[in-house]
């Protein structure tokens, strides 16, 4: 491989985010909490952590590569997470029904925000917000403002403990040997099917095109409006799958749960490349970025950082991201 032709690799954004994983992991190797740094299962918690958000992750990449945000992916995930916890343990509803319930109530989330964006033409930070704020009150409000377990209190007074649903214990079980949390497992199917959408289909391409200039994508006959609506929907409904995943590693539902949940999406959006301006980026770049953003957290995490720190440290690379592609931009 020629110089030029190494450079030009490191220059693009794959290139960029693979350096900035190699480092990470060079890090770690320096600072590896006596040896824990070098141990597989170390690195199979990290990979269970951030399934979640990484799912999330791969809803924001669709909505950010189209020129918007989506603030409420983690009160939506709240809300899934209190409302599977109540069809299938307080209902006693089928997993089939339960899931596909609570799917269909991200996909409504993010179509109301998706329609007030396209239609109404309401700014997504707003919107997003105001969904942001609406559905962790509906959380609580479905929740009668506690955790919603499995153990069931009666109009009497009377409590009385239900089993937890077996949908609970598959997506929080291990495959593989014990070696993959099958929540992982959902993850990487959520980076795979974002990836189908964004390289093969043709709502890709409109994400892309809309994202980069919208009113130049309407003149090209691109319906502006609909592809929007379909990055939000999309977000919903992985924020929902994500809401499922968090009350079976949890076998609840928390109404405060997701809290921040949607700056880490971002966070592993942005860090893996993709531009928050819109036009570009891939669900490939989220997955180096997700495995950035955990593999820090662990090595803080490791080497006995305190939460506080591994937030404020993730805001400083958040910043050094955006600040990175605006050069690289001007350049």
């Amino acid at each position: 491989m020629t110089s030029s032709r190494l450079k030009a690799i490191l220059g693009s954004e794959l290139g960029r985010a693979l350096v900035a994983l190699a480092a990470v992991i060079a890090v770690g190797c320096a600072f590896s909490g006596e040896g824990a740094f070098f141990h597989w299962g170390t690195h199979r918690g990290m990979l269970r952590e951030i399934s979640v958000h990484g799912i999330l992750a791969c809803g924001m990449t669709l909505v950010i590569v189209s020129g918007g945000i989506d603030l409420a992916v983690g009160s939506v995930l709240a809300l899934s997470a209190v409302s599977v916890s109540v069809l299938s343990m307080h209902m006693g509803l089928s997993a089939p029904v339960a899931i596909a319930s609570v799917l269909a109530m991200g996909l409504s989330c993010g179509l109301v925000s998706g329609s007030l964006i396209a239609f109404l033409r309401i700014q997504p930070f707003v919107v997003t917000l105001a969904m942001m704020v609406f559905a962790r009150g509906l959380a609580k409000t479905l929740a009668g403002g506690q955790k919603v377990t499995n153990a069931i209190t009666t109009p009497d007074g009377e409590t009385h403990v239900v089993p937890q649903p077996h949908f609970f214990e598959v997506l929080d079980a291990r495959v593989l040997g014990d070696n993959l949390a099958i929540v992982t497992v959902v993850f990487l199917a959520a980076v795979a099917l974002t990836w189908f959408l964004l390289a093969r289909l043709r709502v890709g391409r409109f994400l892309y095109a809309v994202g980069g200039n919208s009113e130049a994508a309407r003149l090209s006959g691109v319906p502006v409006e609909r592809t929007l609506l379909a990055a939000y929907a999309a977000s919903g409904l992985f924020a929902a799958l994500a809401g499922i995943c968090q009350a079976a590693q949890e076998t609840q539902g928390d109404p405060e749960t997701g809290a921040g949940y949607e700056l880490d999406a971002i966070a592993m959006v942005v860090i893996g490349g993709t531009t928050l301006a819109g036009g570009r980026g891939s669900v490939m770049l989220t997955l180096i970025g997700a495995l950035t953003v955990g593999m820090l957290q662990k090595i803080l995490s490791i080497n006995a950082f305190s939460s506080e720190t591994r937030l404020m440290l993730t805001g400083v690379i958040v910043i050094g991201a955006v600040i990175f592609q605006r050069r690289r931009g001007r350049s």
